[in-house]
């Protein structure tokens, strides 16, 4: 059965799981946690896992908090990756399939009635402050809406930036005034502007700014607080440049080459040394990544590839692209550093993406929504009281962040949430948490407003079939619809071993689909296509 099929009605879900309170965490020689705390959450747009080694602020992170080396998404596009952020569940039981309408976008995420059993929902129930700040949801914009943009619930503070964000300057942003929303006007400031003058308007500074002067505002009042900040970097500009010779990641101005320093700033790390040696897979060819079909008698073929003919990046071009991204994800890290001595001390801070990107990895041009690791996995720290510091291997994907972040406020799990709260890891790295993390993606062709028709570097979201997919340590296993009907399925599979590389250099399916372990995969697949919440989550344990 395809998975474009499998939406179940978010009704149909009520009841399933019995809520339970628990408690944050308390390191073992630190003071205990507070019993509500503030929490920041800061999701990105489209930061790989390599870009975290050129920020100061997350290497700081990183050295202080936990690090979820298994992080992961469950589905590596923008839309549904948040929607399952704020939902615990994952698209085929939120509904939110896609960027656009009908099968995605904000207006998707409404219809199938997930506004009012969102993590900030249930945080304004509990008492907390609520903000947002930057990128919402796709489609929720003016040429959606007009001038009458909806109220979202579950947000005392609702600071949206809308599409023009994509390009870096020339947007609109809102305020809530009571009960409805008004729109304000960033400009564009003139070619001729100052670099400085053009920087005070670049996208993320704007959104720090107003993250930081609702941080400010928070933190001198009793109540404890829940802010969700979402830059736009690293993600590629929408549409024309900006300005003239702007790239197709535009940093702000101070981090580009310029007279005195002809690289650029690319963080703790020289420019230089960024090169596709950052990039597992690069340059790999894919004739030994092709799917896999079991005929009727049981003995299997090579089926036709997805992947377009001709499809692969230069070693220059990854290379300037890689760059020209760790460039852009400077203003993020200034902003972090702003906000993290913003806080007070009982105060969590979270870090993540909402997806990775490829830049020539796998024979692949430069995009997102594959179910390889250069597009899944994705940076997750936290800070803050209690956190015991290093890394962490459990596996966990975002449905999993709702449930923590309730967990964290000393709030209700919602019984619709399908994810796992990882406090329990929070206070000790050696937590037998999960050890499976599942993918999935719906196949759609482009539409109008669709952000990632390309990306700008050649590669296109409508290559892609729909698949499920589920990995552990040992491999990846992926079921792929190679027929883009809705009225039946050609499935095909990968399956890769990762005992070698980490990273998806060959598909051994047809050699290995009967061995224990992929048996295993083999048989969590075919139950998650169609899971409800209490399901999915005892899926991702042994």
């Amino acid at each position: 059965m395809p998975i474009r099929r499998l939406l179940l009605p978010l009704t149909l879900l009520l009841g399933l799981v019995t809520p339970s309170t628990a408690t944050a965490p308390t390191a073992a020689g630190s003071a205990a946690a507070p019993a509500r705390p503030n929490i920041v959450f800061v999701l990105m747009d489209d930061f790989s896992v390599e870009l975290l080694s050129t920020m100061s602020e997350g290497q700081r992170m990183r050295r202080t908090g936990a690090e979820f080396t298994n992080a992961y998404v469950v589905d590596s596009l923008c839309c549904p990756s948040r929607a399952a952020t704020l939902t615990g569940l994952p698209p085929h039981l939120n509904g939110v399939r896609t960027n656009t309408s009908p099968d995605g976008g904000y207006t998707a995420f409404r219809d199938n009635g997930n506004e009012q059993h969102t993590v900030n929902v249930s945080l304004d129930e509990r008492g907390y402050r609520t903000g947002f700040v930057g990128k919402f949801m796709n489609k929720y914009d003016r040429a959606t809406f007009g001038d009458e943009l909806p109220l979202v619930p579950g947000w005392d503070d609702f600071e949206a930036v809308m599409p023009g964000g994509y390009a870096g300057w020339g947007f609109e942003r809102t305020t809530r005034r009571g009960d409805h929303l008004v729109l304000h006007q960033v400009r564009r400031p003139s070619v001729h502007a100052s670099r400085a003058r053009k920087d005070r308007a670049y996208a993320t500074n704007v959104i720090a700014d107003r993250a930081l002067r609702l941080v400010r505002g928070y933190e001198r009042k009793d109540d404890p607080y829940f802010l969700y900040v979402a830059p736009y970097g690293p993600h590629s500009r929408v549409g024309n440049p900006s300005y003239p010779r702007d790239p197709v990641f535009p940093s702000a101005f101070e981090d580009r080459p310029r007279a005195g320093h002809p690289r650029g700033n690319c963080g703790v790390r020289s420019c230089a040394s960024l090169t596709t040696r950052d990039l597992p897979g690069f340059g790999d060819g894919s004739n030994d990544n092709r799917p896999t079909v079991v005929r009727a008698g049981g003995g299997t073929a090579t089926a036709p590839s997805w992947r377009r003919v001709g499809e692969g990046m230069s070693a220059g071009m990854a290379t300037a692209f890689l760059r020209d991204r760790a460039r852009m994800v400077q203003s993020i890290d200034r902003m972090l550093t702003r906000l993290r001595r913003a806080v007070g001390p009982d105060t969590y801070v979270i870090l993540t993406s909402d997806n990775g990107f490829h830049l020539g990895q796998h024979g692949l041009r430069g995009g997102k929504g594959t179910p390889y690791r250069s597009d899944v996995q994705v940076p997750l720290l936290v800070t803050g009281p209690g956190i015991a510091p290093g890394r962490r291997e459990v596996f966990t994907t975002n449905v999993d962040l709702a449930p923590t972040i309730e967990e964290l406020a000393g709030a209700q799990t919602s019984g619709r949430r399908a994810g796992t709260s990882m406090v329990p890891a929070l206070d000790r790295a050696g937590w037998d948490g999960p050890e499976y993390a599942f993918v999935e993606h719906a196949y759609t062709p482009v539409r109008d407003g669709e952000p990632d028709a390309d990306t700008g570097t050649g590669g296109r979201i409508d290559a892609l079939p729909s698949y499920v997919a589920v990995r552990s340590e040992r491999g990846l296993l992926v079921r792929l619809d190679l027929s883009r009907s809705w009225r039946g399925a050609s499935h095909a599979w990968e399956l890769y071993d990762y005992r070698k590389r980490s990273w998806e250099k060959t598909n051994v399916y047809a050699a290995r689909r009967d061995e224990p372990w992929a048996r295993d995969l083999a048989r969590r697949l075919r139950a998650w296509v169609d899971c409800a919440p209490d399901e999915c989550r005892r899926l991702t344990r042994s």
